[in-house]
This record gives structure tokens, sequence and C-alpha cells, in this order.
């Protein structure tokens, strides 16, 4: 049974999300302290962070640079009443693997939360090596959750922010066909044009800095990492 870690200080919200996470089997642990949640993210053992922008202390983006600067690369699910682009890009480009704008449905977050799991479980690993808690590794390629960079073949490649979170959600679905729609929500957190080719264009580096045969095409479909 997966563990969530609940940072939030409205405590109305928090037990809403900590009643539908009982009623979803999952077992959570709520606190509404930045300091405390940083923490408990690094030392304890949760599967998945709901973190709030908004916090009393400090504010959740202090606490994901926390997180992330110990190299723990548990899922996070940001939160927050803010709803401006630049506030969304500051929290996906932090380390953030989603962003969800207050007020929003709890089945919305289910769904994110089951993908996220999904996505970081040890079956979806795969590749020579599997992954630690600092790095994930498949086929020849390693990234390094710690430098923020990729290994290939033992070369190391500079990453954008982004390049970064795309190659990272490619090698957490190894041999999975992923459309642009999947990758767009993903990567880019918030809704795009279903027409935008932004996803193409990130492949595109992708295969420049990584390998042009890596990335397969899947016509009508999307994108696998072979």
């Amino acid at each position: 049974m997966s563990t969530i870690l609940i940072i939030e200080d409205e405590a109305r919200i928090a037990a809403f999300i900590a009643k539908g996470l009982k009623a979803a089997g999952y077992t959570s642990h709520s606190t509404s302290s930045g300091s405390e949640g940083a923490s408990l993210a690094v030392h304890g053992n949760f599967d998945l962070v709901i973190l709030d922008v908004g916090l009393p202390d400090i504010d959740g983006f202090e606490v994901l640079e926390r997180i992330r600067g110990q190299g723990v690369a548990v899922p996070v699910i940001m939160l927050t009443a803010r709803s401006s682009v630049a506030d969304r890009v500051a929290g996906l480009e932090g380390g953030a693997d989603d962003y969800m704008p207050k007020p929003f449905s709890f089945e919305e977050l289910l769904a994110r939360i089951r993908l996220r799991l999904r996505s970081d479980s040890p079956s979806s690993s795969g590749g020579e090596g599997g992954s630690t808690s600092t790095q994930l590794t498949h086929n020849g390629l390693t990234l390094d959750f710690l430098t923020r960079r990729a290994q290939v073949d033992g070369k190391w490649i500079d990453l954008s922010a982004r390049e970064f979170t795309l190659a990272e959600t490619f090698l957490r679905n190894p041999g999975q066909v992923l459309s642009r729609e999947q990758l767009l929500s993903n990567v880019w957190g918030f809704d795009f044009d279903p027409a935008s080719n932004v996803v193409d264009v990130y492949v595109r580096y992708l295969r420049g800095k990584l390998g042009k045969d890596r990335f397969e095409t899947v016509r009508g479909m999307g994108y696998r990492l072979v």
C-alpha cells in the first residue's frame, strides 16, 4: 500500500485529501509546516508528496528545493491558488512532477496520483541496472537527479530542465508508447493546444543529444523509448 505525504496548511483541504486517499486505498500523513514536510519527505518512506505552495513558514518552492537538493526523487504534485503560467513553470522546472491549481476535483488529483505512482514503480524503471534514489538507467542511458544531467555510454551531457523531465518520463516507461497528450500532461503540466508541435520539437532535441535511435516514432500514436 502506497503512503502519501500531504504538506498543506489549510486543515479543511488536508482533511479532504486524506479522506479521499483513504477511500481510494492509500495511507497518508499530513503536516501544515513546510520545514517539517521537507524533513519528512527526505527522511521518511513516502511514495509521493502532495505539496501546497502557500505555507506559513517556508513556501512550497523552498520545500521542493530542499527535497531535490538532498537527491530525493519522490514524485511531487504541487497545489496552489496561484494560477499564473510563471508559477507553474517555476514549480515544474524546480523538480515538481505535476502541478494543479486550486480549486481542483479530487477525481483529477487521484488520477494524477495513480499516474505518478505507476510511472515511478520499480517495474517501470527497467533497463540495465534499474534505478537508484539519485539515478535512473535504461539501455546505456542514465539520468542523474543530483546534477540534472544525462550520461550516454560514459559521456555526460547537459540537458535543459524540460529536456531532463521529458527524458525522465521516457525512462520511467521504457518500451511503452507515450502519446503526445500524455507527454504534454507529464512534462509541461498544463494544457497546451493539442495541435502544438512542442513535444515533437523536444523529442528532436533529445534525439540530437542522447541518440536518434533511442526514441522511436510510432505513427499515429506517439513515441517510445526503445
